[in-house]
């Protein structure tokens, strides 16, 4: 469902992706770890179309991004760190709009039923986006993501800032999405939520993929040292 190929971005000769070659097939969770500046927005960025490739390719359910980004787009859902929603509308009003741009026209009854999928609770489908906690805010973008019936769906450090109650939830529902088939990219700092809702793990360094891991085959401890080893961080897990 999400494929690169030898997938590389510079900018002024410095690296910011390189050589990347990564496939997530439908239901697949594949978390990218890395410290800032590994690679991984860029990854995400490239697959959206945001920014162009300075050389490999990068393909979404079958289509080549940079060929057909318009296509791209109507198959892939977004969640960036901060969610970029409309503040004085509600809830119900956001994904009206939303799912409008993807070509979704639904009834009022059938967009409340995706907010309360996405773990909405009712009385918050009238309140202004203003008004909301990250964590809810989250919610209303998986809510965009079921209405749209996106196959691909791409996230950067979504559940960075919430509490450990909200990141679980979340977490949750990724795998409620993953149960639809759609193939999942999430880049994050996160290395217990990498563990918890991925099914498979890989971790940057300096634009680089260097290590690939199958998530059951691998501790969370294992997983640590693994990142910490790759980091060549001093401090080592005690």
């Amino acid at each position: 469902m999400i494929h690169t190929n030898n997938l590389t971005k510079r900018y002024e000769g410095q690296v910011a992706l390189d050589r990347l070659n990564l496939t997530v097939k439908e239901g697949d969770i594949f978390c990218l770890l890395g410290a800032n500046g590994a690679g991984k927005t860029t990854t995400i960025n490239l697959l959206l179309g945001f920014i162009a490739p300075t050389e490999g390719s990068a393909s979404i359910d079958g289509m080549n991004v940079f060929e057909s980004n318009k296509a791209t787009k109507k198959v892939v859902a977004y969640i960036p760190e901060n969610l970029m929603l409309y503040p004085s509308l509600t809830a119900v009003e956001n994904l009206d709009y939303f799912s409008g741009i993807a070509g979704k026209k639904l009834s009022t009854s059938q967009l409340e039923a995706f907010l309360a999928e996405a773990g909405l609770q009712k009385e918050a489908f009238r309140k202004r986006i203003s008004t909301f906690s990250k964590g809810m805010r989250q919610k209303v973008g998986i809510a965009i993501a079921l209405a749209k019936d996106a196959k691909a769906l791409l996230l950067d450090e979504p559940t960075s800032g919430l509490d450990p109650k909200a990141s679980n939830e979340f977490g949750q529902l990724l795998q409620k999405l993953r149960e639809k088939g759609v193939a999942t990219l999430m880049a994050t700092h996160d290395l217990f939520r990498a563990k918890e809702v991925a099914t498979h793990i890989g971790i940057m360094k300096d634009g680089q993929l260097k290590q690939q891991f199958t998530a059951n085959d691998i501790s969370l401890s294992e997983l640590e040292k693994a990142y910490l080893d790759t980091m060549d961080y001093k401090e080592k897990v005690s």
